[in-house]
């Protein structure tokens, strides 16, 4: 038998290493290469440096109860929390009544279960338009008062978390639909449709939000007729609305151009009309690709509420300041400001958590592992 005939056995391969359990999991995510493991290494020897002393002042040291005397003797080397036990309620509902702020807590808490329902797949039914509908409207109820034997409260006394979670929450279910229209109309064949929708986009995106704001609470009541007037709460809606409107219409814009042209033209082939196309086709797929630009257009709309202290509202980042307006706790604002800033965290992680799982959810079928 020639060399050439001689059977020469492939040299056995190692097993493929385990892609479960917390090893693999450490190697896949903290070590994946060298230059990703000297970074691992370093963010770990930079907490290493930094969580020990910020435990101490943190938790070890710190003053966990509302006692400013206390408080003054640990401050420099631990955290005085007392400042929140003292000031929570004034930071969480502004200058609301104090004992009407059950109704305060009660409007947040039906916002709230309405937002976590809305997000549910389960929920997605026709009858959410109308719970939207009877949960805004048992909220202004309850904060406003005037009904059922509830004391009115003006909307110049609603402030902190109801305020903030109201604006932003009703700023975005009114300027979602309003921004698929106006992103429609900048893609239309109208030129007159096309121009309006494109000066209306530039002309809000070419100013800040804050000027929007001035413009809807001081300059916008000029113009009305002598003894009418308009609610500063419904001024900073339509003026955060618009706002927002303007920005997600670009989002959707781009989620409108990102269809390929040859699902409209099958469509029209099956002789589907103008918003049957938009319905089924282009607009499902539009939203489905933009969901990581819409999420982050209502996260950022969640935390530009803070610049309604503009025109005197105070919302939750106004309260924590008009909190710390008190002189025996004004130089414990790094705790204040910690506290309302974890509730914004909590907020904004969840949104960004919630689109992950959307965009998990939508691109089952079309994700590369």
């Amino acid at each position: 038998m020639e060399a050439a005939d001689t059977f020469v056995p492939i040299a056995a391969r190692a097993a493929p290493r385990s892609r479960l359990g917390a090893l693999a999991w450490v190697q896949r995510k903290l070590f994946p290469n060298w230059a990703s493991g000297l970074l691992t290494l370093a963010v770990i020897a930079l907490l290493v440096i930094v969580l020990p002393p910020l435990f101490d002042w943190a938790v070890l040291y710190a003053v966990p109860t509302a006692d400013n005397a206390a408080c003054r003797a640990a401050h420099g080397h631990g955290a005085c929390w007392g400042v929140v036990a003292e000031k929570g309620r004034l930071i969480l509902f502004g200058r609301y009544p104090y004992e009407d702020q059950w109704r305060a807590l009660l409007a947040s808490a039906l916002l709230v279960v309405l937002l976590v329902a809305s997000s549910m797949r389960a929920c997605w039914r026709p009858a959410l338009v109308a719970a939207w509908v009877i949960v805004v409207g048992a909220c202004y109820v309850l904060m406003r008062g005037g009904y059922f034997g509830l004391e009115e409260v003006g909307t110049d006394l609603w402030g902190g978390l109801p305020l903030t979670l109201l604006l932003a929450t009703v700023s975005l279910v009114i300027a979602f639909p309003l921004a698929v229209l106006v992103a429609l109309g900048r893609r239309s064949q109208l030129p007159a449709i096309r121009t309006l929708c494109t000066v209306y986009v530039e002309l809000v995106r070419g100013v800040p939000l804050i000027t929007v704001l001035f413009m809807a609470s001081f300059i916008l009541p000029l113009f009305m007729p002598t003894g009418s007037t308009i609610d500063v709460v419904v001024r900073v809606l339509v003026g955060m609305t618009l706002f927002v409107t303007a920005y997600l219409a670009e989002t959707l814009r781009g989620g409108l151009q990102a269809v390929p042209k040859g699902q409209v033209e099958a469509a029209q082939s099956l002789g589907l009309g103008y918003w049957q196309t938009q319905r089924k086709i282009v607009l499902p797929q539009a939203l489905r690709l933009s969901v990581p630009a819409i999420v982050n257009t209502f996260i950022g709309a969640f935390k530009d509420t803070s610049l309604v202290t503009i025109v005197s509202l105070y919302d939750l980042t106004g309260a924590v300041q008009l909190a710390l307006g008190d002189a025996d706790w004004r130089r414990f604002f790094l705790e204040g400001q910690l506290f309302v800033a974890a509730i914004y965290f909590i907020a904004c992680f969840a949104m960004s958590h919630y689109s992950r799982w959307l965009e998990a959810h939508l691109f089952t079928g079309t994700r590369r592992e």
